[in-house]
C-alpha cells in the first residue's frame, strides 16, 4: 500500500501528528512524520523529500500550515493534500503572503538568538481554540522554538502545478486566514471546507484521517 508522509507546521514537531499517525498505522499504512526545523524552507524540504525517496511507492504527502510550502518543493509524490497551509506560486513565500492573523501574530515572540516561540497563554486560542483543554495543554506544551528565516524562504519546484492536489479550509482558524486559504485553494484541484480550527489533526483526528484513506484509494484507482 501506499505510504503517507506527514509534514508539520511551524514551531510544531512531528509528535502534534500522534493521533493521525496512529490511527493511520493501525490500518497498515506506512506513515513518515519528518523532524523539521533544519534551519531554512530548502533544507526541510530536502528532509521531506528524503522521507518521500524512501517509500516504496509515491506517497500521498500531507502539509500543514507552513509544511505546504514544505510539500510544494517536492519530486516524486503521489498527491498532495494542503491542510491549512501555504500553497506558494513563483517568487512567493510564507511571510510575503502575510496571511497569518493578528491572534498568532500577537502570540509570537522573539529571544535574544533571533529565534521565535509562542507565548503559551495565546497559542492555544490561536492554534487549538477547537480542541478539549487537555489536548490543547498537551499540544502548547511541545511547541518549540523557531527559525524566522524559514517563512522568507521560495520553493524551488512547484508540485501543485503536475500532481494531483487537496486543499483543506479550516473555517474556523484562528491562525491562517480562511479567506485567504480559500484564495490559495484555487491552486489546487479540489478543496474541501472543515468547520474547525487550525489543527484538526488533534481536534477533529478523524477527518484527517478520513481524507487520507479516500485519497489513497483515489491513488491506487488511477494506477490500476
Amino acid at each position: 500500500m501506499t505510504g503517507v508522509v506527514l509534514v508539520h507546521g511551524l514551531w510544531h514537531g512531528p509528535q502534534h501528528f500522534d493521533p493521525v499517525a496512529r490511527e493511520l498505522r493501525d490500518r497498515g499504512i506506512t506513515v513518515a512524520v519528518p523532524e523539521l526545523h533544519r534551519g531554512s524552507l530548502h533544507a526541510d524540504t530536502e528532509v521531506v523529500q528524503a522521507a518521500v525517496d524512501g517509500m516504496s511507492e509515491p506517497p500521498l504527502v500531507l502539509g500543514h500550515s507552513y509544511g505546504g510550502s514544505v510539500i510544494t518543493g517536492l519530486a516524486g509524490t503521489g498527491g498532495l493534500v494542503y491542510l491549512a497551509a501555504f500553497v506558494l506560486a513563483e517568487g512567493e513565500s510564507v511571510a510575503g503572503l502575510r496571511a497569518t492573523t493578528p491572534a498568532l501574530n500577537s502570540a509570537v515572540t522573539r529571544r535574544e538568538d533571533g529565534a521565535t516561540q509562542l507565548d503559551p497563554a495565546k497559542a492555544a486560542d490561536a492554534l487549538y481554540a477547537d480542541c478539549s483543554a487537555d489536548s490543547a495543554a498537551w499540544a502548547v506544551a511541545r511547541l518549540r522554538p523557531q527559525r524566522p528565516e524559514v517563512t522568507k524562504g521560495v520553493p524551488r519546484r512547484h508540485a501543485w502545478r503536475e500532481t494531483p492536489s487537496t486543499y483543506v479550509v479550516c473555517a474556523e482558524d484562528q491562525a491562517v486566514s480562511p479567506d485567504r486559504q480559500r484564495e490559495m485553494a484555487e491552486r489546487c484541484a479540489a478543496t474541501r471546507v472543515w468547520p474547525t480550527g487550525h489543527s484538526p489533526f488533534l481536534s477533529r483526528p478523524d477527518l484527517v484521517v478520513e481524507l487520507i484513506t479516500e485519497s489513497l484509494d483515489d491513488q491506487a484507482r488511477n494506477r490500476a
